[in-house]
């Protein structure tokens, strides 16, 4: 089956990643993927929130917002609703989590790193755009506190990168665009290790029940696209 944008369901879309994209966080990222653009940011600020003081361990956070004009139609910035929103809480937390798997927390000594991903255009597959970016900015703003000798040991145990597969008109794909997310009769998120290991994993049936069949097909394409994303984030940092 060939989609929309021309490519057949196993492949994902072209991905580029360019470092140092921002002048002043220890690490910075623009992400493309496809027509999907996310800047993400990592930055380091001595302290901890108050559930980690006293442990010795650092902490990595997140944080997630679309620019008004990212999508088709303006929308509102959510800090004129007055709080978050229900996704975007959602958004912040699996990427929080995500980098914190990847990473022993003991290693960086009680500091927190700051995850900013901020969408600037959206075609699909923000949160595991955003997952990927992040990765790559967390990786050089480590790589700084190293550098400076703020800490000795490299606190990242291996790669990640996220990516989403779904069910479209019958047919399993993975790196869904938005047309195709919004008509995908099942729509799921995988965020995984360089070693194949999951770290989370969002499914969810839009319109009819799935088999094991179907989803063991949709992990293995979700395992495929993640290693050619973990391939790309090792080029560019090399």
């Amino acid at each position: 089956m060939k989609r929309n944008d021309g490519r057949s369901v196993k492949q994902i879309r072209p991905v580029k990643i360019t470092r140092n994209y921002l002048k002043y966080p220890e690490g910075s990222v623009l992400i493309e993927m496809g027509n999907t653009k996310i800047i993400c940011t990592a930055s380091v600020v001595e302290g901890v929130p108050k559930h980690k003081k006293g442990s010795d361990e650092g902490w990595i956070t997140a944080e997630y917002a679309m620019l008004p004009r990212a999508t088709t139609e303006r929308s509102m910035r959510e800090h004129l609703h007055g709080k978050t929103r229900g996704r975007t809480q959602e958004i912040q937390r699996l990427i929080g989590r995500s980098l914190r798997s990847v990473a022993s927390l003991s290693k960086l000594g009680e500091r927190t790193i700051y995850i900013d991903t901020d969408v600037i255009q959206a075609d699909g597959g923000t949160r595991t755009a955003a997952i990927t970016g992040a990765f790559v900015a967390l990786r050089d703003a480590v790589n700084q506190l190293m550098k400076r000798g703020l800490i000795n040991d490299d606190p990242i145990n291996e790669n990640l990168a996220a990516v989403s597969v779904g069910m479209v008109n019958g047919s399993t794909m993975v790196d869904l665009a938005y047309n195709e997310d919004v008509s995908a009769e099942v729509d799921m998120n995988v965020v995984m290790t360089e070693a194949g290991h999951f770290i989370e994993i969002q499914g969810t049936a839009e319109s009819r029940p799935f088999g094991k069949n179907s989803l063991d097909e949709m992990l293995a394409l979700a395992a495929s696209g993640i290693k050619e994303l973990i391939k790309k984030q090792k080029e560019v940092l090399k």
